[in-house]
């Protein structure tokens, strides 16, 4: 019953199987996904559940190479290609890391007390990321940091399921005031129209949209930027705003940091949108981030004519459901 032959056919029918599945539940998540496209949706989910079929063809490539069903060369190739693509897909998208970076927001002087700001992005709860178990991940990390705020870059969503409410619910555990502005995808830049189920799902949720909003703190003032493909980054009011505290400004587009202003003290932006790529490959993701980002942006703290960016990874996956040398992040950005 166990000969090669029957393993391999075994094999092959549980593959037909949870193929079979997979096509069932993209078909059945589309049918839930807030979406303009929903053959795009359809494709990407499927992409999505036809990755589970990947952890079963790392162990067959073994087997097939040791039994001589596959020349030695085909059973490497098939086990290199199957592993990097479950880790990509089902380990590294769950290796939260968390980043610390001191930066001193005077020129020449300290802050009387250091604030701790927790920034995340691109969660993108939707088709591939964002859902219970990594939002509970982040959560509790957020709080182990015990951050003085809590600010989200944008993009929070990648064309949700409607029950976002419901989704974003753990976010009423996060220990510190959290403060938020909207991404391209957020904007319909691309995806649905979901501002309104995204704002009711902020408001109910204790997440605070700061967007064209002042926030006063004792040593400086967090502005909330809106997000640049939407048309909404206008800084040009921003010198006529008092200025006896530097500012640290929050916008989900790390380009949006060329339309500050000149201004008496130099602030600190801090943003998403890129993803550090996403997909660390060589050549290919440096050639795919000209498009995501004029500037040359991609993560890490970038200094500007009139102002200085950091730009987090995020959390979250766009575009295929992988993420590989870019694990997601929180980063602490400490005020000295």
């Amino acid at each position: 019953m166990w000969d090669n032959d029957s393993v391999v056919l075994y094999f092959y029918m549980g593959m037909a199987i949870l193929a079979l599945w997979a096509v069932s539940q993209a078909w059945r998540s589309q049918a839930n996904t807030e979406t303009i496209h929903p053959f795009k949706a359809f494709v990407h989910l499927l992409a999505f559940y036809l990755s589970y079929l990947l952890p079963p063809l790392v162990f067959f490539s073994v087997y097939a190479g040791i039994q001589g069903y596959y020349s030695i060369h085909e059973a490497i190739f098939v086990f290199l290609v199957s592993a990097v693509l479950s880790y990509a897909r089902l380990i590294e998208p769950h290796l939260i890391q968390v980043k610390t970076t001191k930066y001193q927001i005077h020129a020449d002087r300290r802050l009387l007390k250091p604030v701790k700001i927790a920034l995340i992005a691109d969660l993108h709860i939707g088709l591939f990321s964002g859902h219970e178990r990594q939002l509970k991940q982040i959560v509790k990390k957020l709080n182990l940091q015990n951050p003085d705020i809590v600010v989200v870059a944008g993009d929070w969503t990648y064309e949700p399921e409607n029950k976002l409410v419901e989704e974003l619910a753990v976010l009423k555990e996060i220990c510190a005031p959290v403060y938020s502005v909207n991404g391209n995808h957020d904007e319909q830049y691309p995806g649905p129209p979901i501002q309104e189920l995204l704002k009711t799902a902020l408001e109910q949720n204790n997440v605070i949209d700061i967007e064209g909003r002042i926030v006063e703190f004792d040593e400086f003032r967090l502005l909330g930027i809106g997000d640049l493909w939407a048309g909404k980054t206008d800084m040009r009011y921003m010198p006529d705003l008092p200025q006896d505290k530097p500012w640290v400004l929050l916008s989900h587009n790390p380009d949006t940091v060329d339309m500050v202003p000149k201004l008496p003290t130099r602030p600190l932006m801090l943003a998403g949108h890129t993803h550090g790529g996403q997909v660390e490959l060589p050549w290919l993701t440096d050639y795919v981030m000209k498009k995501v980002s004029i500037l040359g942006h991609k993560k890490g703290l970038y200094r500007h004519d009139h102002a200085d960016v950091f730009v987090t990874v995020g959390t979250g996956m766009v575009g295929v459901p992988f993420r590989f040398g870019v694990p997601p992040t929180i980063d602490i950005i400490e005020l000295l």
